[in-house]
């Protein structure tokens, strides 16, 4: 598996490609924000927002 919080994420979405959606849409505000702010990160945006969605997908359980 690309990221092990993928297996979690996919759990809590009616099917992948809301999932996926939801992905894109959160990796081009960080790559956005990050390019707003002159930020500069080793770690890709997509990445990121996997992270994020997971973070706050614990949060609400």
């Amino acid at each position: 598996m690309l990221n092990p919080n993928i297996g979690k994420l996919i759990k809590n979405y009616p099917n992948r490609y809301r999932l996926v959606i939801d992905v894109a849409h959160t990796a081009r505000q960080i790559a956005k924000e990050m390019e707003e702010n002159g930020e500069t990160s080793t770690e890709k945006p997509v990445s990121i927002a996997i992270d994020k969605l997971a973070a706050e997908t614990d949060a609400k359980n």
